[in-house]
């Protein structure tokens, strides 16, 4: 699809039902990402999830699918240990989910390492550089990053480093748009951005937050296309309001 200049559209997904929706309505690419911590658990992070808890919502999700691509995020601590537990658990989420890769986040030169272990193994893996949240702490908060010139270098140098690890994407997260531009003309493989501007070679959100149901969550790169909170508070206060009524269940409703 880079190769053809045609564009990625990539989104979140947590369970089977909001999985099948996005097969259908054309999405190439689903990502099971641990900020189901956040958006599924109420967690302030992405720190708590584990393993377990990616492989649950994984196989959710891929009975959803028919067409596109399973990507499962890999929690904090499955793979920076060692290379051998890192393939030891990738491969786990891979034959417990049936998803094609998974997703790890940073660009140093010991994931590196990891990283081409992993595909040695066969193992696809999808990179990811810019606001790595698994890193929040170390980076001081959620903010943008490759505003300074070191960080700028530090983050071109780890995309090319992903490349000749052997991932097959790299999604960036909170980029400048000139630095994510950089990045997607230098590597050969797809970018996904997210707050990274509009020269990424895809794009990806996370599903409640696209869908209006996340309503305290408002970052400037954020586009909604629909306010489901709303709907779904309206929807519940008429079913609340016809059963207190006792107008739900009517005849129509009700077996002879």
């Amino acid at each position: 699809m880079k190769h053809r200049q045609e564009r990625i559209a990539m989104l979140t997904a947590y369970d089977y039902l909001m999985a099948g929706l996005l097969d259908e309505s054309g999405v190439d690419c689903v990502l099971v990402g641990d900020s189901v911590g956040q958006v599924f658990a109420g967690e302030e992070s992405t720190l708590p999830v584990t393993l377990d808890q990616m492989i649950y919502h994984a196989r959710a999700v891929r009975r959803g699918l028919r067409r596109a691509l399973l990507v499962v995020d890999m929690p904090f601590l499955t793979y920076q240990i060692s290379a051998e537990e890192a393939i030891r658990n990738c491969g786990r989420a891979l034959r417990e989910t049936g998803a094609q890769a998974v997703k790890l986040e940073g660009g140093y030169e010991e994931l590196a390492r990891t990283i081409r272990r992993l595909v040695d193994a066969g193992i696809p893996v999808m990179g990811h550089l810019g606001l790595t949240p698994q890193s929040v702490h170390s980076l001081g908060g959620y903010r943008l990053v490759g505003r300074a010139d070191a960080e700028r270098g530090r983050l071109l140098a780890e995309a090319e480093r992903l490349v000749e690890a052997g991932c097959f994407s790299i999604v960036l997260e909170m980029l400048p748009k000139d630095l994510a531009g950089a990045i997607t003309r230098k590597v050969p493989i797809p970018t996904i951005g997210i707050g990274a501007g509009p020269e990424c070679d895809g794009q990806v959100l996370v599903l409640p937050d696209m869908l209006g149901l996340n309503e305290g969550f408002e970052p400037g790169f954020l586009k909604r296309y629909a306010q489901l909170a709303e709907e779904v508070r309206e929807a519940v206060s008429g079913y609340v309001r016809e059963v207190k009524d006792g107008v739900y269940p009517g005849p129509e409703h009700s077996y002879e």
